[in-house]
């Protein structure tokens, strides 16, 4: 896949996700949230729950889960540790982090709490 055209394809399965999870009732609040340490794909509330969500796509979910690798969570974390810093209670804001797999056929599966294996 070409590099424009993947880029495009990321940010058309980040568009998916995102109206995944605004209509399941989340607030979502952020796209491509920058810190200094890296990039959260969206940024969804629940409640008083802050949802860190990376996007992967690719022919399948399988494949989309095999683009995940730890130096990018270590760089999630990083990114969300400077969000949570502007938060009301900080580090102690009740977070999780999913990661939404998207396939060729646009169809998403949800992996919440992804990094806590």
């Amino acid at each position: 896949m070409s590099g424009a055209r993947s880029y495009h394809a990321g940010v058309a399965a980040e568009e998916q996700v995102a109206g995944h999870y605004g209509r399941s009732g989340r607030e979502v609040c952020a796209r491509r949230w920058r810190g200094a340490r890296g990039e959260i794909d969206i940024v969804a509330r629940d409640g008083d729950s802050v949802i860190f969500i990376e996007v992967k796509q690719s022919r399948t979910h399988a494949e989309a889960a095999e683009h995940l690798t730890r130096r990018q969570m270590d760089r999630i974390y990083g990114a969300a540790e400077e969000f949570l810093a502007g938060e009301p209670r900080g580090l102690m804001t009740d977070a999780r982090f999913d990661v939404a797999l998207v396939d060729a056929m646009g169809r998403i599966e949800i992996l919440e709490n992804a990094f806590a294996a």
